[in-house]
């Protein structure tokens, strides 16, 4: 098969751990999956973890020739891969899109609250309590930095008790008040699910048709 583009994988673990989806699996769509490490909390708090997954990504765009650049991650990693793709590497509109499995978006949701009460990975990721205006913590919330209309794919599982689903569906609604070009996705399961599934493997497949030349 063609490689159609590289594609950054970003793995996911609460910002504290490494997750064992690599995004392997992405492959098949005709991507050159490279993966990204970034540091754990408590080595670094936020922003460090972006700053590493934008070194990540120069070094990945330097050998990706022609090939566009993606983003992709899991969970934490699916929040960082946003983060990158709608702030940019170097500049707004220098990733041609991201897919984004499950992740936390807004650390302030009511729902995260009541979920994640007594094991908020956030509180680790920006050294204290997510508040209400707070800058770090606005700048850690992903829809503050809407409006490059880079194309974004969200996939989520219904049943999900890590990531409330209503993460996926709030940020659909604000990318697309934002111009963004949006696929979300909405299945059943939890939490880490198969990346080849059929269903995942399908929308997939449909929103990098969407963004990349034929393979």
């Amino acid at each position: 098969m063609t490689e159609r583009g590289v594609l950054l994988w970003i793995h996911g673990g609460g910002w504290r751990a490494r997750a064992s989806e690599d995004g392997a699996a992405l492959a098949a769509h005709g991507l050159r999956v490279v993966p990204a490490d970034y540091r754990l909390v408590p080595e670094a708090r936020w922003p460090a973890q972006l700053d590493d997954v934008r070194a990540a990504a120069r070094r990945a765009r330097a050998e990706a020739g022609e090939l566009p650049l993606l983003v992709a991650g899991d969970s934490a990693g699916g929040m960082l891969a946003l983060h990158l793709a709608l702030r940019g590497v170097d500049r707004p509109d220098d990733v041609a899109g991201v897919l984004a499995y499950w992740p936390p978006v807004d650390p302030l949701a009511a729902d995260w609250k009541r979920l994640r009460a007594g094991d908020d990975p956030w509180e680790g990721l920006l050294g204290r309590p997510p508040a209400a205006g707070d800058p770090v913590t606005i700048d850690a919330t992903v829809a503050t930095h809407l409006g490059n209309r880079v194309p974004v794919l969200l996939v989520q599982g219904v049943d999900d008790r890590s990531v409330p689903a209503s993460q996926t569906v709030g940020l659909t609604a604000a990318l697309l008040a934002a111009g963004h070009p949006v696929h979300s996705w909405l299945t059943h399961g939890g939490h880490a699910l198969a990346l080849d599934r059929p269903d995942l493997r399908g929308v997939t497949a449909a929103f990098l048709d969407t963004v990349l030349p034929a393979g």
